[in-house]
């Protein structure tokens, strides 16, 4: 009897020991966002890890009950719990402050002291085109000085012109005024090419419009750097080569190109081409700028075909840029699309998020517009702005040219991040003011959380910007 007893407890432990659980459960952000990546390591597991999955969703087997849960992601605070393995779990992950900081709305100019209410109230006509509004004459003695960001879109200018060309159906009223102004470069009287700081110029002309008003024009230039000089660059072409790119305007144009740009690169500067077109894939493993025939071979096989799986892309784009991280070097993606992401995250929010989380490893991106109809410029506007990068449309090989040769550094090399421009106005000489163009998002005005958003300034950077005012009687 005590030996039937024995066995029988024996069955009780060793059942019990090596019972299966399965370990379910989605991963999050305070906004309620799903994870992809996550490290998840198990007390039970040892040193052993798992990651979460695209979805942000995960399967763990173990023979445990009970565990503890130790979550890892890049920019988050590390969570560590208990849990139920019997049971499926939520867990919620926390932004650390600069990445709590890189998920606010941005402003793209901000008067210093004006509350979001006040500023919208100022806006009569509030909204326009993309949700925009529009800045509106604020009185110089409450309100001296406005901000605003130096980061601008080169792309606006192609699309009026498209518009005016029936190439598009995007107005000009839709693009911003400093967008267009800002595609060309004003040359300072000042500017030096050896010069080591930035040069500001300003001057004062009559409003056209306005008769009473004045308008400040100012010019400002950034130093402009010696090719020979500027360190190493780790280049990542990232190329569309999706059915939607199989068009003389599209694909091919982007081979030309990137073959332009390929002829500027050096021996010390490293390039890898990934693509994606129905999956993604490196085709390219980082080569030195001297390989020019290999580089261009690669470049001449693509082939457009398949659906477009941006998101994957990207993060395989920024994951080889990490792999041959230059310290002090220029480590740059450059994303070449129509912009039509049909698979994976699409919507302009998401997208955002995945280059915020991206941006944080020092890594630069730069975004090529490509084709007519269904090309996106808001997304890739969005994208290159959180990715602490540019924006340029291609709309024939005189433009790409322009960008990737002509404006080689500029493009390519940056000399400030974050950087943004006040200017203050001296109420004994001014009654009001508004800054024409630069405006907001309509989100962003009336989340109260939100700040302004510096820009990334390239080498030789030269941008315009005009008050409009009304002198003191």
């Amino acid at each position: 009897m005590k030996q039937l007893l024995i066995v029988f407890l024996f069955c009780i432990f060793f059942s019990t020991s090596f019972c299966q659980y399965y370990l379910r459960g989605e991963i999050k952000d305070v906004k309620g966002k799903l994870l992809p990546g996550v490290k998840i390591n198990l007390f039970s597991k040892g040193n052993f890890s798992y990651a979460s999955g695209s979805s942000g969703s995960f399967g763990i087997p173990t023979n445990s009950a009970i565990d503890t849960i130790t979550l890892t992601l890049e920019g988050f605070e590390i969570l560590k719990q208990a849990v139920d393995s019997k049971i499926s779990q939520s867990f919620i992950l926390k932004p650390l402050p600069a990445t709590a900081s890189l998920m606010r709305n941005k402003l793209t100019s901000l008067t210093k002291n004006l509350s979001k209410e006040q500023a919208y109230s100022f806006s009569a006509q509030g909204e326009s085109y993309s949700s925009l509004v529009e800045n509106s004459f604020i009185p110089a003695k409450l309100y001296p000085q406005t901000g605003f960001s130096l980061n601008i879109d080169r792309a606006s200018y192609s699309n009026a012109r498209r518009f005016l060309n029936n190439e598009t159906n995007v107005p000009p009223y839709a693009v911003r005024i400093e967008e267009m102004l800002n595609y060309f470069s004003f040359k300072s009287s000042k500017e030096n090419s050896s010069e080591k700081n930035f040069s500001c110029n300003t001057y004062i002309t009559d409003c056209p419009w306005n008769k009473t008003n004045q308008l400040l024009f100012v010019n400002l230039n950034a130093p402009k750097l010696n090719l020979d000089s500027v360190p190493p660059s780790n280049l990542v072409f990232l190329i569309d080569i999706s059915g939607s790119m199989d068009k003389p305007n599209r694909l091919p144009l982007l081979q030309s190109a990137f073959k332009m740009l390929a002829d500027n690169l050096r021996e010390r500067d490293t390039v890898a081409i990934v693509v994606y077109g129905g999956g993604v894939a490196r085709i390219l493993n980082p080569t030195s700028g001297a390989e020019k025939e290999v580089i261009n071979k690669i470049i001449d096989s693509l082939t457009a075909s398949g659906d477009t799986p941006g998101e994957g892309a990207i993060e395989s784009a920024y994951r080889s840029a990490r792999e041959t991280f230059i310290k002090g070097g220029n480590n740059r993606v450059i994303l070449a699309t129509d912009g039509d992401f049909n698979v994976g995250q699409t919507s302009e929010k998401a997208l955002e998020e995945l280059i915020i989380q991206q941006r944080q490893y020092g890594i630069y991106l730069t975004c090529l517009g490509v084709g007519m109809g269904n090309y996106k410029d808001s997304k890739l506007e969005t994208l290159a702005k959180k990715g602490n990068g540019n924006f340029a449309y291609l709309d024939n090989t005189n433009e790409a040219q322009k960008v990737l040769i002509t404006e080689f550094t500029k493009t390519l090399y940056s000399v400030a991040n974050d950087a943004s421009l006040s200017i203050t106005f001296n109420s004994d000489l001014v009654k009001e003011h508004r800054l024409i163009g630069f405006d907001n998002k309509k989100a962003s005005v009336e989340d109260s959380t939100s700040e302004l958003e510096g820009g990334e300034v390239g080498s030789g950077h030269s941008m315009m910007a005009i008050f409009e005012f009304t002198p003191q009687e």
